[in-house]
């Protein structure tokens, strides 16, 4: 009996070590444990996560098909046993859609998010998305502030963690224009007020629409508005958002009055605050029912044959892609400062915390925003400016719908856009002040307020 009795103290302490290797409690660490490596959360979570197999959801709103497919084909020639799906959403609809999703924890694994006020806002998001930075750091080494766009950085941190890996940065402040239609009327390309209210008239007189924009949909109602304060004051707007100057400034009531004067002289076309800018406007202009639009650098991949090919059967048409140009801002203030362009991270990749393939979903989030060959689509998608500084678009491969006319003019662009430093396009923006903004422009616009009433509620908002 005795020595029944030492077998069974000798069989239960074996089957107590074997239970405290396996569990998952606070208990200190023998020497020479393993510590989970960085970004493995299958360890810590005791999930059947795997940073090289399973079944992704991919949620976001830009830049759609075919350019998201074709990323996730080139990421499975590397990771063939992670499946991801693509799940598009419009950007009105996005945050919506999401939350739900992102609360149930069923339905969705990596989710884009953007900086400041924007939709799928990282200060809105970040809290149910888990921290990317030993992650970064294994891919790319401790060093890679260096490698990476600051903005790809500094505007996902949430507490001082890393909730978005940045894939790329995009830029407002300019005029897209059907360079074919143009050239149809021997039309310059409008430099001031004068000369882009002369072009609009002579196309309506032709029975073309001149400029297009969907005013019903607020975000680009900023752009367009940040645009006009940049030629009456440079800078001006983003010392606004950030408090250095009062939104009453004399400079930002001027700047009302020219959005304003583009709805009362007919520039902005009839019936403009009635239209969202995606789909309706963009399909107008890419239908070639319309010659102008407010567009900034994410519509550059629009340059490119298959892309604009999609862009314009969306938009229901059966036109051949055509000549697309980008043109700076009018300088309708009449004061010379032309060519300033605005930017932000335009969307980042997140991994939600409450993902059932939360390894999966880092390992693909970590190969779109760090890897050379992740990042080198994304620079020949020409959508967005990458973030990993290394990766730029390869000129020798992109293919343009009018090489001709559009290879010099697009790499100016670029290289312009590039250059913008300081001058944020939501990022400065908090949500209550993003609303506001909204709401007076379409309230001068409309006639419900004066640019006067309207500086004075923005700065008292």
């Amino acid at each position: 009996m005795k020595k029944i009795c030492i077998f069974a103290l000798i069989l239960m302490m074996v089957l107590g070590t074997i239970a405290g290797c396996g569990g998952s409690g606070g208990g200190t660490p023998a020497p020479g444990d393993v510590s989970p490596a960085p970004g493995d959360s299958s360890s810590a979570s005791g999930d059947s996560s795997s940073p090289t197999s399973g079944e992704v959801v991919w949620w976001g709103w830009t830049p759609g098909s075919p350019a998201n497919e074709e990323f996730i084909a080139e990421f499975n020639k590397e990771y063939p046993d992670i499946q991801v799906t693509w799940k598009q959403t419009t950007i009105d609809a996005y945050d919506a859609a999401l939350r739900p999703v992102l609360a149930s924890g069923d339905g969705v694994d990596a989710f884009q998010v953007s900086a400041g006020s924007a939709n799928g806002g990282i200060q809105v998001f970040g809290s149910q998305a888990v921290d990317l930075t030993d992650a970064v750091i294994e891919a790319l080494g401790a060093d890679y502030h260096d490698k990476l766009s600051e903005d790809s950085i500094t505007t996902m941190l949430v507490g001082g963690e890393l909730k978005g890996l940045g894939v790329g940065t995009v830029y407002s402040g300019n005029l897209w224009i059907n360079q074919d239609i143009f050239d149809r009327y021997g039309l310059d390309h409008p430099t001031s007020y004068e000369e882009w209210l002369n072009v609009v008239k002579t196309l309506e007189a032709n029975g073309v629409g001149g400029f297009v924009q969907g005013a019903g949909q607020g975000a680009f109602n900023i752009d367009t508005f940040h645009a006009i304060a940049d030629n009456v004051s440079p800078g001006a707007f983003t010392k606004a958002a950030r408090g250095e100057i009062e939104w009453s400034d004399s400079s930002i009531v001027r700047s009302l009055e020219l959005w304003k004067a583009l709805f009362d002289d007919g520039i902005m076309q009839a019936g403009a605050l009635g239209l969202a800018q995606y789909p309706e406007a963009n399909n107008l202009f890419m239908s070639q029912q319309y010659a102008m639009v407010m567009m900034g650098s994410w519509y550059t991949s629009n340059a490119l044959p298959g892309t604009m090919q999609t862009a314009i059967e969306a938009a229901s048409s059966t036109d051949a892609p055509f000549t697309m140009i980008p043109i700076p801002f009018p300088d309708i203030a009449g004061t010379g400062h032309v060519g300033s362009m605005f930017g932000d991270l335009d969307y980042a990749t997140a991994v939600s915390a409450n993902s059932a393939n939360i390894d999966a979903a880092i390992t693909f989030a970590v190969w779109l925003g760090t890897s050379q060959t992740g990042q080198q689509m994304i620079a020949n998608t020409l959508n967005v400016v990458p973030s990993l500084k290394s990766a730029t678009p390869n000129w020798d491969v992109v293919e343009l719908v009018n090489p001709a006319k559009q290879n010099d003019s697009i790499k100016e662009y670029i290289e312009n856009a590039m250059k913008t430093e300081d001058n944020p396009r939501f990022a400065a923006i908090s949500a209550d002040m993003n609303e506001l903004l909204q709401d007076v422009l379409s309230g001068v616009a409309g006639g419900m307020l004066t640019p006067e009433q309207g500086a004075n509620q923005l700065a008292n908002g």
